[in-house]
């Protein structure tokens, strides 16, 4: 899978590309990452990418042409029928939220296009006219959309085959599963005198499923009960809910 990249700023990327995951799935050539200096398809000597809004109002604005000229210059490296196929993101605050069924579905292109918004944003023409997706990671503002950018790069090449060890591990994830991950254990089984449930060594596997299908729906209850609305949950599943205290008139379609 190949992410294309353009950002003011590319060595920002150069040490999360060369440690953890990212680095692995690079070197292993799962993934491939290339890094545009939006600077370089400027058409002044300062190089200048940004420029006061028409109409004034605070905060500079990403000019439309390096950005147009950048992704250009991408695409030409594909034939015309997949240059229609590639995704051409935007990172941006307004965008659609991140979720686990977007990262899904982009991960099963092979070509990505991420363009790393900064200022007060970019010109609108960007929005409208060149990118097909517009994404958010989040309701808050950073500074600029590198770290966005990573975050979506993360999120979606673990979809891609052997990026994780075990396809299992990504589809039992919280959230990828609809609902909180239950909680995990490892050796010893006794720290300081905290000790694993006893479930869990009890070699019972019908019942350690029971446990953490239960810890799954009561740590979601607590911490995103949001969730709930949209996951599909057995008889079993409502009534554990309902004992601890959740009502049916919460909304869900499957209670």
């Amino acid at each position: 899978m190949e992410f294309h990249v353009l950002t003011l700023f590319p060595e920002f990327f150069r040490s999360p590309l060369e440690h953890g995951r990212l680095a692995r799935a690079v070197d292993q050539n799962l993934i491939s990452v290339t890094l545009s200096d939006i600077r370089d398809y400027t058409d002044d000597t300062h190089k200048s990418a940004d420029d006061y809004q028409f109409g004034g109002g605070s905060g500079m604005v990403l000019k439309p042409s390096p950005i147009f000229k950048g992704t250009q210059d991408i695409l030409t490296n594909y034939d015309f029928e997949i240059r229609d196929q590639i995704p051409i993101i935007l990172l941006s605050p307004q965008g659609s939220l991140l979720t686990q069924p977007l990262a899904r579905s982009l991960a099963s292109h092979e070509q990505l296009i991420l363009i790393c918004g900064h200022y007060a944003g970019v010109d609108e023409r960007v929005r409208e006219h060149l990118v097909t997706h517009e994404i958010s990671v989040g309701d808050y503002i950073l500074t600029g959309g590198e770290l966005p950018a990573l975050i979506l790069m993360d999120a979606v090449c673990r979809f891609r085959p052997g990026v994780v060890g075990s396809s299992d591990s990504v589809e039992e994830d919280s959230i990828t599963s609809g609902m909180l991950q239950h909680p995990l254990y490892t050796r010893p089984n006794n720290f300081n005198n905290l000790m694993v449930p006893e479930i869990l060594l009890s070699g019972n596997h019908a019942e350690i499923a029971l446990w953490r299908r239960h810890e799954t729906l009561k740590r979601t209850l607590h911490s995103r009960p949001d969730l709930l609305s949209k996951a599909w949950l057995s008889e079993d599943d409502r009534n554990y809910l309902h004992s601890l205290g959740y009502l049916s008139n919460q909304e869900n379609p499957n209670i």
